[in-house]
């Protein structure tokens, strides 16, 4: 009898801490969440929402701010998503096996733990110099999608690798064509993978700061094309809570800004994902 007592205590060690690391993450996710709010829901009107900033940010909206960071993140998703289903399909479906894929995959692998600070210079070196694109949402765009397009691969191809192999096959022997295969049946398959890759990416991308000083700027007008300087959400934040006195207030409103942008995108990807794998199911 103590010996059995004796083993479902050890078996319960595990939930224990299962259930300890979960609680500790959901209590500070609370905590963080509690303090945005609180700081900042006073100052959310619709003029923060359109108006430009005043006084260095300290008064005045992000109108501005938001309309650069939705072209910015649009950059990069144009870019970052064919190039990264087409890689993705490349790799999980027609160079599976041998060098050139384990070379790609240990290569984005590398590139997905490179700092973001990193890809800023990059960015500035080869986007704002020598293709001369200068500060510019654009350049912040597409090194933003160069950021993304590891994340975004690798979680495609292992949605596509997770599709049974007897999909394929019985595919063939219908008849399909390569391309029927991967349209009517791969891909709505591999949804669910390209949906975390998107959701990953862009929530890196919303986020990014570092990478965006030495590529889209600071400058905080209203922008007129996608080759014109523009400040996104999360470089105003860094700059109103670290280079503005008195800034602290519309700093905690931008963040709470950008945290329902972020839950707004996660809700839209995942409404998105389960009508459309729906529609390819039912045929409705």
């Amino acid at each position: 009898m103590t010996g059995e007592i004796s083993k479902r205590s050890r078996g319960s060690i595990p939930t224990i801490i299962v259930f300890g690391v979960a609680a500790l993450v959901t209590t500070v996710f609370l905590w963080i969440l509690i303090d945005i709010i609180g700081h900042g829901a006073g100052q959310i009107s619709w003029a923060f929402l359109t108006t430009e900033p005043e006084n260095a940010g300290r008064r005045g909206g992000i109108g501005p701010i938001l309309v650069s960071t939705m072209l910015i993140l649009g950059v990069c998703m144009a870019v970052s998503v064919p190039i990264g289903i087409g890689t993705a399909v490349l790799l999980s479906e027609f160079t599976s096996e041998g060098w050139f894929a384990s070379l790609v995959r240990r290569s984005l692998d590398v590139l997905a733990g490179v700092p973001s600070i990193v890809f800023g210079l990059f960015g500035n070196a080869f986007f704002c110099k020598t293709l001369g694109l200068g500060f510019s949402i654009l350049s912040g765009g597409l090194t933003l999608a160069c950021m993304v397009l590891p994340i975004l691969i690798r979680s495609t191809e292992e949605g596509f690798r997770a599709v049974p192999r007897q999909y394929r096959l019985q595919a063939a022997a219908l008849g399909f064509s390569r391309t029927t295969t991967l349209w009517e049946l791969l891909l709505p398959a591999a949804v669910p993978g390209l949906m975390v890759g998107l959701v990953l990416g862009m929530g890196r991308a919303i986020a990014e700061t570092a990478a965006l000083i030495f590529t889209s700027g600071y400058v905080d007008r209203m922008p007129e094309s996608i080759f014109d300087s523009g400040r996104a959400l999360s470089i105003h934040i860094f700059d109103l809570s670290m280079n503005v006195s008195g800034g602290d207030n519309n700093a905690y409103a931008s963040a709470l800004v950008l945290l329902v942008m972020l839950l707004l995108i996660n809700g839209i990807a995942a409404w998105i994902a389960e009508h459309w794998l729906h529609r390819r199911i039912t045929g409705l």
